[in-house]
């Protein structure tokens, strides 16, 4: 009753319906470009293409359906159709796994597995059922296709249509009871006293005998001591399946309370658990079917099992425990012989990546490459955001991984027997999605090699050499290559203008320079009626010397108000001054509109954001809210000292990781921002998740200090401003009690220059137009009360 009572009377007190603008000056309308796609129009996504190469699919919804529908460009006929709902249920995945040939290709699609002939572009379904199967490869050299379900792993033979199932997991084998001596003497007594006893003890002796005999020819039983199954894998040689054994301790969770039901009663969701979880314990094992033995991986020589993080200085009279630094184990990704394997194993503290080479024979593995970091590991291909990118060279007697080395992530290979590593890119310059071509010639991949803000697709010599750029639009060419790597399926889109589908000639086989031809038309007569503003990424110098880039939105001087506004985009490890449309468009329209109102729109990419390195990366590592807040204090800065803004006209707003900087500036910088907008922001980092926060901040046990400078409640008392706060009441991801608990937090401290707007449906990411709508007029009317003085 107490916590309900509280939470309606909280959003009595807030919620005071929707505001009209104050003064709005520009022809855009807040309602309007707070439709999202209803306004902007339905853009083409997931784009792919047939095995055949014909045909290039693509979701889109230019009709403005209630969800996007799969569409297709014929190459032959150059038209583009919708597909109907059950002949896209037939088509083949957009995921497919192929033989060593590239003949024949299997994929999972609704539960079932289905194997593809290229040639013929026909599916033959293997498995018809009610159960979900998943994760189809071939094996057996090519003539069998291994799959999962109900966690066993099964085996269809292609030759004779014969599916037989491979693994068999249980949580502990049946025990026969031990008696103990008087039950023994008992026992021997009945048989030598009666014949009958005797003769049925030797049946069933004899049974028993001919039952373990024809155990070899059913699965080896594998007991799990009650432990997950993850990751059943069969070698292509079909001699060795690897399966990981997960034990995950229990963690005490969090509810989600949803006030707004179609039961009318409140309905409690359970969630995650927060930030300092007992570590998962990964073990893999290795099934040698021909010697009927399962035996684990052995990881005990791998180097740094023994380290001891450089923050635990800060304690020296805290016990470090680090019994275990195995995390979880990516692989295992196999040779074409399927006598070798290479694992990516994480630390469970994020700070190493081992690369090693598996002996499935033995169970053991020699250490190819060991990633460190103080920090933690990440970057575009080597982990966390986006996942690790690895695999074998031709011939199987190298591999290539992604590297942060230098500290930029580059494209490696090194030699399985020397352990030597090639460094084939690099550069001040990020490489992303590298992948080799069918016939094993060279490396296609993108980067952002020209500027950090644009994203180009190059080619390059297998072993390294001179770069060829394939693309030529600035901006963003997100490329899907067809079958026979002839055409480019590119998803390409700039600053102001919205991703289009486009088709190019790969220069490669064309030998000439190409152009991408535009495939698709997606916005609206409305959206194209206004002339969108392209920002200006500019740069200017952080307090420390480091060159910050960010972009700028400039009114026109004869409406300019000397009033400027910071945007801070969400997710810390996120890039946003670059060169194409931002995932964050209705800010970018709000920010067009704030300039059609005399605002000068600064929106950075602070420390911590991606597409600038390691060391911009792990800018804020034990102190969110240090250099990230700065970086938007020095701009605040540069716009007063070189754009002519008034120094109590700068204000501040951002949504998740951006609404947390937003109460750190409130809080920590209150001389620099007159007002702030705080959306579904982190009010305590102890609150947050664990494969987050302990990335950055450790955990709360292990690096208190860290927590402590980072969390925007324990400096609640610096707020001066006009500070507003917005947060959905069912987020799941920055859970509503976050800020219930900072606003108990002002009202303690005597704080009266705040309010709250709650949102009674949202989660975290808003998806309904009238709380878009709602949110950001109160965002407007802030900047115009708290910046311009306009009630």
């Amino acid at each position: 009753m107490g916590k309900h009572f509280t939470l309606i009377v909280l959003l009595l007190l807030t919620h005071h319906g929707l505001w009209a603008q104050k003064g709005n000056n520009s022809t855009l309308k807040i309602k309007d470009i707070m439709q999202g796609d209803n306004f902007v129009g339905h853009l083409p996504s997931n784009h792919y293409w047939s095995s055949d190469g014909m045909t290039l699919y693509f979701d889109w919804n230019p009709d403005g359906a209630m969800s996007d529908s799969l569409y297709a460009y014929s190459i032959g006929k150059k038209d583009i159709y919708k597909v109907d709902f059950m002949s896209a249920n037939t088509l083949p995945s957009s995921r497919l796994t192929y033989n060593q040939q590239k003949t024949k290709a299997v994929y999972a699609k609704n539960g079932d597995i289905f194997l593809l002939d290229i040639a013929t572009y026909k599916s033959t379904p293997i498995t018809k059922t009610l159960e979900r199967e998943n994760n189809p490869h071939f094996t057996h050299n090519g003539k069998g296709i291994a799959y999962t379900k109900d966690n066993e792993l099964f085996v269809w033979d292609m030759a004779t249509g014969t599916t037989e199932q491979m693994t068999h997991f249980v949580k502990a084998k049946d025990k026969e009871d031990k008696r103990d001596s008087k039950d023994e003497f008992l026992y021997q007594d009945q048989l030598g006293l009666f014949d009958v006893l005797r003769e049925r003890k030797a049946k069933k002796d004899a049974g028993e005998e001919i039952s373990k005999k024809l155990e070899i020819l059913e699965p080896l039983v594998v007991e799990t001591g009650g432990k997950s199954v993850i990751g059943l894998e069969m070698a292509p040689s079909g001699k060795y399946i690897t399966y990981i054994l997960m034990d995950r301790p229990k963690s005490k969770g969090t509810i989600v309370p949803h006030y707004v039901t179609e039961s009318g009663y409140t309905e409690d969701q359970n969630t995650r658990s927060k930030v300092g979880d007992e570590p998962t314990k990964y073990e893999m094992f290795v099934y040698n079917l021909a010697k009927r033995e399962s035996y684990p991986v052995v990881l005990d020589n791998l180097e740094g099992l023994d380290y001891v993080p450089e923050y635990t200085k800060d304690y020296p009279d805290k016990p470090y425990k680090n019994e275990d630094r195995i995390g979880f184990i990516n692989g295992p990704t196999w040779n074409p012989e399927g006598s070798k394997a290479i694992l990516d194993i994480q630390a469970h503290d994020y700070k190493d990546r081992w690369i090693v080479l598996l002996d499935p024979e033995t169970g053991k593995v020699e250490q190819l490459d060991r990633q460190h970091d103080e920090a933690w590991i990440a970057g575009p291909g080597v982990g966390w955001f986006g996942g690790s990118k690895l695999g074998w060279l031709p011939g199987g007697k190298s591999v290539w991984f992604m590297s942060e080395k230098t500290g930029y992530t580059h494209l490696y290979t090194m030699d399985i027997n020397s352990k030597k590593a090639k460094a084939l890119t690099s550069g001040e310059f990020e490489i992303y999605d590298a992948f080799i071509s069918k016939d094993e010639s060279r490396w296609y991949f993108g980067s952002n090699k020209t500027h950090p803000g644009d994203r180009q697709f190059y080619t390059m010599p297998l072993k390294g050499g001179n770069w060829e750029q394939l693309t030529n639009m600035i901006g963003n060419n997100d490329v899907v290559l067809s079958p026979d790597e002839t055409q480019l399926a590119i998803l390409y889109s700039y600053s102001n203008k919205p991703t289009e589908l486009y088709l190019q000639e790969n220069p490669v086989y064309a030998k000439k320079q190409t152009q991408a031809v535009q495939l698709t038309h997606s916005t609206t007569k409305d959206f194209e009626g206004y002339e969108w503003k392209d920002p200006e990424i500019i740069t200017f110098q952080a307090e420390d010397g480091a060159e910050v880039y960010a972009r700028l939105y400039q009114p026109e001087t004869s409406v300019k108000n000397k009033a400027a506004v910071i945007f801070v985009h969400g997710a810390g490890y996120l890039q946003n001054a670059h060169k194409w449309w931002s995932s964050y468009f209705r800010e970018y329209m709000f920010h067009n509109l704030l300039v059609d109102n005399g605002y000068t729109v600064l929106d950075i990419d602070y420390r911590g954001s991606a597409g600038y390195g390691r060391d911009w990366r792990t800018g804020i590592y034990r102190h969110m809210g240090g250099k990230d807040l700065s970086d938007q204090v020095d701009g605040a800065k540069m716009l007063v000292d070189k754009y002519g803004i008034d120094t109590d006209k700068i204000g501040i707003y951002g949504g998740s990781y951006g609404g947390f900087i937003t109460l750190m500036g409130m809080f920590n910088a209150p001389d620099t921002f007159s007002a702030g907008g705080a959306i579904r922001s982190v009010g305590d980092w102890a609150a947050y998740n664990h494969g987050y926060t302990a990335r950055i901040l450790n955990t709360p046990a292990t690096d208190s200090l860290a927590y402590r400078r980072s969390s925007p409640i324990y400096f609640a008392d610096g707020l001066k401003g006009k500070l507003l706060i917005l947060h959905g009441m069912v987020d799941d991801n920055v859970h509503f009690q976050d800020m219930v608990r900072l606003s108990q937090r002002l009202i303690e401290l005597g704080k009266e220059n705040w309010e709250m707007a709650v949102y009674p449906v949202e989660r975290h990411g808003f998806v309904e137009p009238s709380s878009w709508t709602d949110e950001y007029t109160r965002i407007f009317n802030l900047f115009q009360e708290a910046l311009l003085d306009k009630k």
